[in-house]
C-alpha cells in the first residue's frame, strides 16, 4: 500500500511542475517572448494545454473572474499541496 501512495505522491509532484510550466509558458506566449509559429513551441504549448486543461477548466468555471488574471493554476497548486499533505500526514503513517 505504501508503494501505491508513493506513486500517487510522485504523480502529484510531477503534475505540480507541469502546472507551473504551463503557467510560465502561457506568460511567455502572451508577451511574445516565444515564437508562436515555431513547430516546437506549438508542440510544447499543445502538450501543456492537453495535460492541464481538463483539470483547470472546472476550476475556471467555479472561480469568479478577477480582471484579466487567471488564478486557476494557483488554486490547483493549493489543492495539490493539500492532497499531498493529507496523504503524508494522515494516510501514510497508518498504512502497514
Amino acid at each position: 500500500m505504501r508503494a501505491i501512495l508513493d506513486v500517487i505522491l510522485l504523480i502529484l509532484d510531477l503534475y505540480q511542475w507541469v502546472v507551473i510550466a504551463a503557467a510560465l509558458f502561457s506568460w511567455l506566449y502572451a508577451f511574445n517572448v516565444v515564437n508562436p509559429r515555431n513547430a516546437v513551441v506549438m508542440t510544447i504549448a499543445n502538450t501543456l494545454y492537453r495535460l492541464t486543461e481538463p483539470v483547470l477548466k472546472p476550476i475556471r468555471s467555479v472561480l469568479p473572474s478577477v480582471g484579466g488574471l487567471d488564478l486557476s493554476p494557483v488554486v490547483l497548486l493549493i489543492l495539490i499541496f493539500l492532497i499531498q499533505n493529507v496523504i503524508i500526514r494522515y494516510v501514510y503513517p497508518y498504512v502497514f
